[in-house]
């Protein structure tokens, strides 16, 4: 098998990951981007010559958010409706509840958070390989427009976050798509940061970039589920959410994912990697550090799957974008989709033998992607081989 660390050319990847993905950002593309709402209309550049495009706009509502630390974080209220909830806490991952209250109907029913180990940014240093990351519980949790919420926490449980997050009402935001070469792949829509609505600034803490990419050779793909609501009808909201979840609540700088995907078998472009057009990677081929499985990030690509995929296989047109991306990332790289690895972390030396397409479950102790969908796995993989 060819040295994973071998560099891949610019070209080669504008031609295969950038002309499937950031070129196939396409005008339809920009409009799947758009919540259903009427603060979000699209407005097109006029029409260009056949294979060229003009700067676009996309219009999408900026993403309001309430965050609280600590007491202050067990009893939030808003004055907008909450979509989400993000929840973080240091220790015990069960024992958790929300009670989510309605402005018709008051304070409704405690009900248990499901937690998972979401991820976190790798621990560099000889520190990493004597002691585990400390136990960390996050969810995001459905509000349906609830006005605020109340916690209850597990004992023994510390450092609680909480976000209330409204990423579909407030006032509307426009973002500018740079040019690009209309090109589609099977079908498949590919957003952009700029064409889900990403606001950069909440990339950077205080004036300084929270966490400044870094890039290392490619060795290995892993799959995740978002565990977020299925028969999502607004999934770039989703994709906001999670964004500011990941970015400013788990203080992580960004979405801790490279690519995302919905229902639809739209493709997300994750974690900023640069100005150069190319997704996911730096001009020489290498990923960009994400921090979807703390502790084994670097060199390692994140794909999730939107939606909860514990009792429900993904829908066709997902599966099938999904394993073009894995196709994608695996052959410009050289790398065998159905090969047994050792994962060797760059930043830190910590090593994991693992398949080379795996699961979040395979690297941490967590239910993501699914019960039924890793099931499925050896067939991906199967399949990603294939293409």
């Amino acid at each position: 098998m060819p040295n994973p660390s071998s560099a891949v050319s610019r070209r080669t990847l504008v031609t295969a990951i950038g002309a499937t993905a950031a070129a196939i950002a396409t005008a339809p593309a920009a409009h799947a981007a758009a919540p259903s709402t009427p603060a979000s209309p699209v407005t097109p550049a006029a029409p260009t010559a056949p294979g060229t495009q003009a700067a676009r706009t996309v219009t999408v509502p900026a993403t309001r958010a309430r965050s609280a630390a600590g007491r202050a974080a067990a009893g939030v209220r808003t004055d907008f409706p909450i979509q989400y909830v993000g929840v973080s806490w240091d220790g015990p991952r069960r024992g958790g509840a929300i009670r989510l209250h309605h402005e018709e109907t008051g304070p409704g029913a405690w009900q248990p958070i499901a937690t998972g180990c979401a991820g976190g940014p790798d621990v560099a240093g000889p520190a990493a390989k004597a002691a585990p990351a400390a136990t960390v519980a996050t969810a995001l949790v459905t509000a349906d427009g609830a006005v605020g919420y109340d916690l209850r926490l597990p004992d023994g449980a510390t450092n609680l976050r909480s976000t209330a997050l409204d990423t579909t009402t407030g006032p509307a935001r426009t973002s500018t798509l740079a040019p690009t070469t209309p090109v589609t792949l099977c079908g498949v829509e590919y957003l952009s940061r700029a064409a889900w609505g990403a606001d950069e600034s909440k990339r950077f803490k205080n004036g300084v970039e929270n966490s400044p990419a870094k890039y290392y050779p490619l060795q290995t793909l892993t799959v995740h589920h978002t565990d977020t609501p299925n028969a999502d009808p607004d999934p770039a909201a989703t994709v906001r959410a999670i964004y500011e979840y990941h970015a400013i609540t788990n203080d992580w700088g960004d979405i801790g994912y490279h690519f995302l995907i919905d229902e639809a078998g739209r493709i997300y472009e994750g974690r900023w990697s640069g100005d150069d057009g190319v997704p996911g990677f730096d001009a020489n081929g290498n990923a960009v550090t994400a921090f979807h499985t703390a502790g084994f990030n670097s060199g390692n690509l994140g794909i999730a799957l939107l939606g909860t995929l514990v009792n429900q296989q993904p829908t066709a047109k997902a599966r099938q974008s999904l394993a073009l991306v894995l196709s994608l990332a695996a052959r410009t790289h050289g790398l065998d989709p159905q090969a047994h690895v050792t994962f060797v972390n760059p930043v830190n030396g910590v090593t994991k033998p693992v398949d080379l397409i795996s699961g979040h479950r395979d690297w941490l102790a967590t239910d993501c992607p699914g019960g039924v969908f890793y099931a499925t796995l050896p067939a991906l993989r199967a399949e990603v081989a294939a293409l």
